[in-house]
């Protein structure tokens, strides 16, 4: 059995959540890099431009790269040789949210009912997912889930006849609606399978992963490859602009399902995307 001081979770989640708001991951700056490359559109290739210099602003300036600095969501990976001491690893995570926010002076946009909408004023709690696996690790995977992305993701219980075809109408469909309120260039996340809760949690986790990265399922791997084309003729582009980048990439997530339910979930990110890892 191991043991891991909560505290130290703590303060890794603090960290993580200022760092993740003012620096943009690596592969998201290579993804609009590539992309202006290919863009085709002189109206979106300038605001490709500007995306790029308010991320370099953003990490010179240490301030965040957008004002909505998001809800933090959580999945996190518990060995199941690990012992926690000093606490709740609930609790810890969502200190550390605590202690991020305030002393990284970012945005608080959590409401604590939300029917009566009173601000918690310290963007707590987080919306945390555990599942526990073999070994003696924790990892946590960090997500500042931003809600003018949010906002535009739909589920939809298809039927098993639907297949391929229902599922690439479907996503379509949301990114259309979708239009330039996530901000663009998007990520779009799709969960498959499961139960709608299920399908809905595979969509969101898929967009943990790097921009390029496919399914190890060829043919899921295949699918990413035909909605990306596919979102990226619509023409709503860079910001809404017009042009052929209205999305960095797809990421699809599958799970076994009953014989008579095809659950289909897209969740959108937008494109700062935050989010990173801890491991201990």
């Amino acid at each position: 059995m191991r043991e891991i001081d909560v505290n130290i979770i703590q303060k890794m989640v603090k960290e993580k959540c200022i760092s993740s708001n003012l620096i943009i991951d690596e592969d998201i700056m290579k993804a609009f890099v590539d992309v202006k490359n290919r863009e085709v559109s002189p109206v979106g290739n300038m605001v490709l431009d500007m995306l790029i210099k308010n991320a370099e602003i953003a990490k010179e300036e240490e301030i965040p790269l957008c004002q909505d600095t998001g809800m933090v969501v959580a999945f996190v990976e518990v060995g199941q040789e690990v012992h926690f001491i000093n606490g709740s690893i609930t609790d810890a995570i969502n200190k550390g949210v605590v202690d991020g926010y305030r002393e990284g002076y970012l945005r608080k946009s959590v409401v604590e009912d939300p029917l009566i909408r009173n601000n918690t004023k310290d963007n707590s709690p987080a919306v945390i997912y555990y599942n526990i696996v073999p070994g003696d690790k924790v990892k946590i995977e960090l997500m500042f889930k931003g809600f003018g992305s949010e906002n535009m993701s739909q589920i939809k219980m298809l039927k098993p006849s639907d297949g391929e075809e229902g599922i690439v109408d479907f996503v379509i469909k949301v990114v259309k609606d979708a239009g330039p309120n996530p901000c663009p260039p998007i990520i779009v996340g799709v969960g498959i399978g499961g139960t709608m809760d299920k399908a809905a949690n595979l969509a969101k986790y898929s967009l943990m992963r790097p921009i390029g990265s496919r399914n190890k399922l060829e043919h899921i791997a295949k699918l990413e490859e035909r909605l990306l084309e596919k979102i990226n003729t619509l023409g709503i582009g860079p910001q809404g602009l017009g042009g052929t980048t209205t999305a960095l990439d797809v990421h699809v997530e599958v799970y076994p399902t009953h014989i008579a339910g095809l659950p289909v979930a897209v969740n959108i990110n937008c494109h700062s995307s935050r989010h990173s890892t801890i491991i201990l």
